[in-house]
């Protein structure tokens, strides 16, 4: 536990600090391959749906156009920074990018991007429950909605760079905990 415990704080983190706290709950629930790999499309899709409405609102600031998206994803920047700066930048500029495409899905005539919208949000939170369903899990958005939420998009974050095989240490470490909680919760 020790050696896990310095190479989790080699990283600017600590053991027990809250993105360790955050990581080993939702990773608790999520370690079927199938349920990862359905939350890795399910989760932006998800994002996606949502930001296409936020794309219809927007505002000029010093000659920038900015849409309401932004400001909702800035506040999840800010959170995020304060789990980790590495996972946090890699968010913003997947979040940009998905903003970007949101803008564009947005734009189409008529009732087009309400329908793109409800598409990519329901069949994203339908193809979560499906994962579940194969993982024999309940899903942390029925226990707990609102970290949810927060959580699931930085969890994308994070599972593209264990998916790459960066930042091992801090996966052994999760692990680790959840073996620990899992072993403590059956010997009760």
């Amino acid at each position: 536990m020790l050696n896990l415990r310095r190479s989790a704080e080699g990283h600017g983190m600590k053991a027990e600090g809250k993105l360790m706290k955050m990581l080993t709950g939702y990773a608790a629930s999520h370690q079927h391959p199938f349920n990862i790999f359905v939350h890795m499309i399910g989760i932006p899709t998800i994002l996606l749906g949502v930001l296409i409405p936020l794309t219809w609102t927007g505002f000029e600031i010093f000659g920038f156009h900015f849409y309401l998206a932004h400001v909702v994803l800035a506040g999840f920047v800010l959170f995020y920074l304060t789990l980790d700066v590495i996972f946090a930048v890699v968010f913003a500029i997947g979040a940009y990018l998905l903003t970007i495409l949101a803008a564009k899905l947005g734009s189409y005539p008529g009732n087009t991007g309400w329908i793109i919208a409800a598409a990519c949000f329901f069949g994203g939170y339908a193809a979560q429950f499906v994962g579940h369903a194969v993982e024999k899990s309940m899903p942390v958005l029925i226990k707990h909605p609102i970290q949810a939420n927060l959580a699931a998009p930085f969890f994308t974050v994070v599972e593209l760079f264990k998916l790459v095989g960066l930042r091992e240490e801090l996966f052994d470490a999760v692990q680790h905990q959840i073996a620990e909680q899992r072993a403590n919760q059956s010997s009760r």
